[in-house]
């Protein structure tokens, strides 16, 4: 207890030194104290402060209401909130979450999204109150504008560590900040300086190294470019915005790479691997922190005062503000989405609320404050790190956003020079990993067939971040003045009087010399994008590699990935073999590279080096440069440039075909999102069949869509209103022999149990069961249920699907955590309900539904 004691008056007597709020009266909610050691943290250079800015700020507090004050820390959702609410709250920010657009659609105009700016601002200005705050609307530009049609997408930061460029980092986000001064929106929630540490974090791409230097050279560039430079006069100048450092701290090396999870390290490490991209942000004068969705030792960050406060505000001498991330503060012991002043007292000043009920959570902080659950002191320090950051944007100068000078130029929006920085650093991005035979680069002389489902798709070479959240559901005409891998190839070859062919499948008339195949991973983003582990299985892709090799073509492979993936296979099949990462909407300038002058001279050289160590096998994660028993396939830093000869044997080791590595953990399946390699397809009777890629999928009489349970769409709801199926698909049929005897385990929420079948799909016979045998059907609220493999299959060598549901009308099931668990388990009520092999959800024959009153058939 003396320990406890001589921490918590530390903390207190740093408070009062730093002018911050003290900790609230005892009894009331408040973060637990966490031990640390402020010593170890380095004392950055505090920047003197502006006299006249903080006596505004002064005379502004001292001028507002208790509602305003509390309206402040208020950051809506847009499409929850109206002008009316801005004013009835005093709100002091809204934000535009990824996929979401004025009116719900996703072509909104320049003048759509100015529309709204200047609606938000004007009811700002106009609330019934002496003091007008102006309002200040965040995004997620993390890759360019990348909610905005026609906007420059800028290759993501994975690719663009490979590059090493500060200065080009830097030009990137000045461009970046003019597109988003187009739309009146000031506020963009980048850069991401988080440390990816272990490659199965779905946001690994968002990384700009494993190596800590590196991202911290970046997060000042990237500070730099959108906010301006003190040195040189614009600082939050014209065309420039306000930066966010995110998310404080550690969100990349938690456990298994789980997404919101737990980063288990010593403080020593958390500064040594993961502080170093804000301490380059602070010191570039970045005026917004976000905070993680994730834990330090089990500790939430949305709640943690050792780290927002004593940390990051006293030690580091951040006097910006800090904002939480979507709704996290929920997460926080003691909390819920609608109160937690826990978060507030630790050092959150804003809360970011996107949901519908972010009134309920002003009325409880209104009153959390009344009662003394949050300081006065604390909630007008809150209010003057808003404020700061907003008189130093100008926002109270600027006016409404339709007035910025580069408002509604549509000629800013994928200007053409955007669009050259955006190639430039394509270029410098690509990492050529294989060069067998010096073949690279090409003469455009010849006849190039172009194959893959990523020669021709925008989407897929964007990625996530890119117009949706997810960066699904688009089609290249949702990328007006973007350019195609596909359409870089065919200028280079056909300007040089060669021929170009397009067949995503590899099919021809006539033998090309020589085929260009671009694949890889489709677009995802956090969550939905964590896997189990780092392997690249698509049984198509790798047929398509083959089956050209086989016909004695050169093959060159172009793989699109945001993070580096076991893929022995697919280099074995390839003559050359270059990783392109995200490139963006700039997919022109891929083939820049691949391909030599007319005259043969070199036209663009490979400089790309990997900036992530890059895994041999699939189970080889983390796997990071400063692990001295890593065994990488290439080492942080590779990357052959041209006339380099490459040393990879003549072939790599490959996994036996079919087959995923024994681990000794449970397979999952879904687990707040389907997994990679795992989809989810749906099928109805006369319908054809889909994969669900975005929020909602519908089918004939068989809907899916991601619910909130835990956290943001973390479960999935499957409704029937006729005969249908609905399974989570391996792209090729696996062998799950190591798993004979275990069980399909997931927890459910059911209503109509009686009306769903479950099966498996496999090659030799495999059973189907009704569910309502391994539930209790009368409860319609969470349960757990665990099928035994046994009472779906004897023979678990070849299945194409571990779970195939289908049901009748009224049906309905929320899934969560679904898995694979290992055991010695035998049916207690086998089935002779028989399932055919011959009818799989992702084949094109037709579907064995009964349309009857009995129960559908499983097929």
């Amino acid at each position: 207890m003396t320990h406890l004691r001589t921490a918590l008056f530390l903390g207190l007597l740093l408070t009062i030194l730093h002018g911050c709020s003290a900790p609230p009266p005892s009894g009331i909610d408040q973060p637990a104290a966490v031990a640390g050691n402020l010593e170890r943290w380095p004392q950055l250079a505090a920047r003197p402060a502006d006299p006249a800015i903080e006596r505004r700020i002064q005379a502004l507090l001292a001028g507002m209401t208790l509602e305003q004050k509390v309206g402040q820390l208020m950051q809506p959702e847009i499409r929850h909130v109206s002008n009316d609410d801005v004013r009835r709250y005093y709100l002091g920010s809204v934000l535009n979450g990824g996929g979401s657009f004025p009116q719900r659609n996703k072509h909104a105009s320049l003048d759509d999204w100015l529309s709204l700016a200047d609606g938000f601002y004007h009811a700002s200005m106009s609330v019934d109150a002496d003091v007008k705050i102006p309002i200040v609307w965040g995004t997620d530009a993390v890759h360019g504008h990348n909610n905005v049609i026609g906007a420059t997408l800028f290759p993501h930061n994975i690719a663009l560590g490979a590059i090493d460029n500060p200065a080009l980092i830097e030009a990137i986000g000045a461009a970046t900040a003019r597109e988003m001064a187009a739309t009146g929106i000031s506020w963009s929630f980048a850069p991401t300086v988080a440390v990816a540490r272990d490659d199965r974090w779905g946001r690994t791409y968002e990384s700009y190294s494993e190596a800590p230097a590196l991202v911290g050279r970046y997060a000042r560039a990237q500070v730099l470019g959108l906010q301006g430079r003190r040195d040189n006069g614009t600082f939050m100048g014209e065309g420039r915005v306000i930066a966010t450092a995110k998310h404080f701290i550690g969100d990349g090396g938690t456990a298994g790479g789980e997404d919101r999870g737990d980063t288990r390290l010593t403080e020593e490490e958390l500064i040594r691997i993961h502080a170093q991209g804000y301490f380059r942000a602070i010191e570039a004068g970045v005026q917004v922190v976000m905070a993680s969705f994730t834990s330090w030792n089990g500790d939430k960050l949305h709640g943690h005062r050792y780290l927002l406060t004593d940390v990051l505000k006293n030690r580091l001498g951040f006097d910006g503000f800090v904002v939480g991330d979507w709704a996290g503060h929920q997460f926080v012991p003691g909390c819920t989405v609608t109160r937690c002043p826990a978060a507030i007292n630790a050092g959150l000043d804003m809360f970011m609320a996107p949901d519908d009920n972010w009134r309920e959570l002003y009325t409880n902080t209104l009153a959390d404050v009344k009662a003394g659950r949050i300081s006065m002191a604390r909630l007008d320090d809150a209010n003057a790190r808003i404020l700061r950051v907003k008189l130093r944007a100008g926002l109270f100068e600027k006016g409404a956003p339709s007035s910025y000078p580069l408002a509604a130029r549509q000629d800013i929006v994928g200007h053409p020079e955007h669009r050259e920085l955006a190639r430039q650093a394509v270029r410098e991005s690509l990492v050529l990993l294989k060069n067998r035979g010096q073949l690279l680069p090409l003469s455009p002389k010849a006849h190039v067939l172009v194959a893959g489902n990523g020669a021709h798709n925008i989407g897929k070479q964007s990625g996530g971040w890119s117009i949706t959240w997810q960066g699904t559901g688009n089609t290249n005409a949702d990328f007006p003045g973007a350019t195609s891998v596909y359409d870089g190839i065919k200028a280079q070859v056909e300007a040089a009087g060669g021929r170009v062919s397009l067949s995503e499948n590899g099919d021809y008339s006539e033998k090309p010399d020589l085929a260009i195949v671009v694949y890889g991973e489709d677009p995802y983003a956090e969550m939905q994008g964590d896997t189990s582990h780092l392997g690249y299985h698509n049984a198509d892709d790798l047929a398509l590699l083959r089956k050209l090799r086989d016909a004695g073509i050169k093959v060159v492979s172009l793989f699109v990935t945001g993070r580096p993936l076991a893929i022995n296979p697919y280099l074995n099949a390839s003559d050359a073999f270059v990783v392109i990462w995200l490139p963006g909407t700039e997919g022109k300038a891929v083939a820049e590279p691949l391909f030599t002058k007319p005259n043969g001279d070199v036209q663009a050289a490979f400089t790309g080096r990997l900036s992530f160590s890059w895994p041999q096998f699939a189970d080889q994660a983390p796997l990071n440069l400063d692990d001295p028993l890593a065994q990488p396939l290439f080492a942080y830093g590779y990357g052959l440039a041209n006339g380099d000869t490459d040393t990879l044997p003549a072939a790599l080791p490959e996994p036996t075909a079919g087959t995923l590595a024994a681990t000794p953990g449970p397979l999952t399946i879904f687990h707040r999102r389907t997994l990679s390699p795992w989809r989810l397809d749906l099928a109805a009777k006369g319908e054809q069949p889909g994969t669900m890629s975005t929020n909602s999928l519908t089918v004939g009489a068989i809907n899916a869509q991601t619910r909130d349970r835990f956290m943001q769409e973390d479960t999935l709801e499957i409704t029937w209103t006729g005969p249908a199926q609905a399974g989570f698909y391996h792209p090729s049929q696996i062998n799950l022999s190591d798993f004979a005897g275990g069980s399909l385990v997931f927890e459910a929420r059911l209503k109509n149990a009686a009306d769903i079948q479950v099966g498996l799909s496999c090659q030799n016979t495999c059973r189907s069961t009704h569910l309502s045998e391994f539930v209790n059907p009368g409860v319609e609220t969470w349960q757990s249920v665990r099928i035994p493999l046994a009472c779906l299959s004897d023979d678990l060598q070849a299945v194409a699907s571990p779970m195939q549901l289908s049901g009748r009308q009224g049906a309905e099931i929320a899934l969560y955590n679904l898995r694979i668990e290992r055991g010695n388990q035998t049916c207690p009520n086998p089935s002779d309900t028989p399932l055919s092999n011959d009818v799989l959800i992702n084949r094109s024959a037709p579907y064995n539904l009964n349309n009857g009153a009995g129960k559908p058939a499983l097929r």
